[in-house]
């Protein structure tokens, strides 16, 4: 933490996690963690854009609280500003927005990426976002409509599947075998759109394809109309560490067309963001 405070930067979640780590990379030891943060936390992750709007129970569900246990924890939250309640349902108020706008204020990566990223949107006149994986997810750490309405989930901030996104399937074409197999389970992957890749044989197998070829193409998997291309962002050592993309409607344009126009400027940046991650 103190190199971080050095230099000038806040060290990301990787490097607090490094930082007490043993020589062996071991996992930091039970007693060194905070429990009741983490539950708290868990707490304000239980509601999503499908339940905003929770009871206790449904909480204490979500969660594998108590009831008792889920009380307490809303009635502390509610008591710090980032709950509200109506008689028995309960919500986030916008103070939660906090917890975002520190990392995105504190963070790397989100103040190099966003002004490349709005060049390639605004040159390109499309839609363009940023984003990191986060478990089974995407988030978005920076994004650009460029004046084009073409999905609600190209919001800085927005969670989607990795699975069927193309930021998504480079990330996952980034990791390890085991750590790509603990994703990609029956189980993990649903059916949203009639072209969604479900079959982790298909996906393995796309995934393959993707990091031989260096980008992905996801046509209409996560919702219909929305067509997406996406290349990795690597730092100066060649890890990846995001993945960008542009984004269009398929009304607009046919898959071949979306990868003639979106990717050569995508590999632009990508090497211009590689100088500087």
């Amino acid at each position: 933490m103190d190199r971080g405070n050095d230099e000038g930067e806040t060290l990301d979640a990787a490097e607090v996690l490094s930082s007490v780590l043993d020589d062996r990379g071991a996992l930091p030891l039970k007693r060194d963690l905070v429990a009741g943060l983490e539950k708290g936390l868990a707490v304000i992750e239980a509601f999503d854009q499908d339940r905003p709007r929770l009871t206790i129970s449904e909480v204490a569900g979500r969660t594998g609280l108590t009831r008792a246990a889920a009380r307490r924890y809303l009635i502390t939250l509610a008591h710090l500003g980032f709950v509200s309640q109506d008689r028995k349902m309960f919500a986030l108020t916008p103070r939660v927005l906090r917890l975002a706008q520190s990392y995105m204020h504190s963070a790397r990566l989100p103040r190099i990426v966003q002004p490349e990223l709005h060049k390639l949107a605004h040159g390109l006149k499309e839609a363009s976002a940023a984003g990191v994986l986060d478990g089974d997810d995407v988030i978005s750490i920076a994004a650009n409509t460029a004046g084009r309405a073409v999905s609600l989930t190209l919001q800085t901030g927005t969670r989607v599947p990795a699975y069927c996104t193309s930021v998504g399937r480079v990330l996952l074409a980034s990791l390890n075998a085991q750590a790509l197999e603990d994703r990609i389970t029956p189980q993990r992957l649903r059916s949203l759109t009639p072209h969604t890749i479900v079959q982790p044989e298909r996906l393995h197998a796309e995934l393959a394809r993707v990091r031989t070829q260096g980008y992905a193409v996801v046509d209409q998997e996560l919702e219909i109309g929305l067509r997406t291309v996406a290349v990795p962002l690597r730092n100066y050592r060649g890890e990846t560490v995001a993945a960008l993309n542009v984004s269009v409607h398929a009304t607009r344009m046919t898959v071949d067309q979306l990868v003639q126009t979106a990717l050569p400027p995508l590999l632009h940046t990508q090497a211009q963001l590689r100088q500087l991650l």
